[in-house]
């Protein structure tokens, strides 16, 4: 009689205290999504390039409106806590140093799908909805183009759109904020 398989969820609190134990480093490439300690793919120079690009072209469109957070993470519940690419925040005094952002905080995610796609487009566009964040780009360079996801629901995102170069994107949360898909794709 085979024995079912019983898996253990940590919280972002017990993740904290493994690394603070020395189980991983800090530059140990990990988040925690849904309660599971998953390790991130290397970062290549294009996928590099990409977040470069994104983290220039929003620092200055945005200036005070927000705030540009970078490969860092966000605590989206008591058992996630991804590392988006690049997340637009609302400004904060404290630059978020007494606490990493929540869902309420983020104004925009961006994941970079260079070699991740279909994760990034079925599992973190799933969580992200979960926890209601408002917008979330992903950059797909290979296909040249930027899938828009917006409201967001508990079973994913009702608001879909694949923009590709000629197109102009715009920020939900800071329709002020426009670009040209152009100036984010190769």
């Amino acid at each position: 009689m085979a024995v079912p398989l019983v898996r253990r969820r940590f919280t972002v609190d017990e993740y904290y205290r493994m690394a603070e134990a020395g189980i991983f480093s800090e530059d140990d490439r990990v988040e925690l999504i849904e309660g599971e300690i998953v390790e991130m793919v290397p970062i290549g120079s294009r996928h590099a390039g990409y977040v470069g690009k994104l983290t220039r072209v929003f620092s200055s469109r945005v200036g005070e409106a927000a705030f540009v957070w970078v490969q860092n993470p966000v605590r989206l519940s008591a058992y996630s806590e991804p590392q988006p690419d690049l997340a637009l925040l609302r400004p904060r005094a404290d630059f978020y140093t007494s606490a990493h952002p929540g869902p309420e905080d983020v104004l925009l995610l961006i994941e970079v799908a260079e070699s991740s796609l279909e994760y990034d487009r079925v599992i973190k566009a799933s969580l992200y909805a979960r926890a209601r964040v408002r917008e979330f780009w992903l950059v797909d360079p290979r296909a040249g183009a930027v899938e828009v996801y917006r409201t967001p629901t508990p079973e994913g995102y009702g608001e879909v759109q694949t923009v590709r170069r000629g197109s102009t994107l715009t920020i939900g949360a800071l329709p002020e904020v426009s670009l040209p898909a152009d100036e984010i794709l190769d």
